[in-house]
């Protein structure tokens, strides 16, 4: 059974920076495209950030110059460094993931379970 774990989630001030991390487990072939998205209270999940399997990168308006999506495929993990932290950054941040799992018979899309980012003074 394939899971998604994020963590790295928490409490910063405005301006900090914080690291999230991804970590897929499970009988997995193969990796495809890996992403951030974030859900504000009350609004719908949003994309945050993409990266393919060959490294092309993706970001939202919003984030743009501030957040940096990266992946180790060996470690079937998927990073998000997030800098220059502002207010409206605080939601709940789910990782997703393309994955063929042993036994599967393509890709499919897995969510995490989500961590809280909040940025507060």
């Amino acid at each position: 059974q394939v899971q998604l774990v994020e963590s790295g989630g928490g409490l910063v001030q405005p301006g900090g920076s914080l690291t999230l991390s991804c970590a897929a487990s499970g009988s997995i072939l193969s990796f495809g495209a890996m992403g951030w998205y974030r859900q504000h209270p009350g609004k719908q999940r949003e994309l945050v950030a993409v990266i393919t399997s060959g490294g092309s990168t993706n970001y939202a308006d919003p984030v743009k110059g501030r957040f940096t999506i990266s992946r180790d495929n060996a470690k079937g993990t998927v990073y998000l460094q997030m800098n220059s932290l502002k207010p409206e950054d605080t939601a709940v941040y789910y990782c997703n993931a393309d994955i063929w799992a042993r036994f599967g018979s393509g890709y499919r899309g897995y969510w995490g379970q989500g961590t809280q980012v909040t940025v507060s003074s």
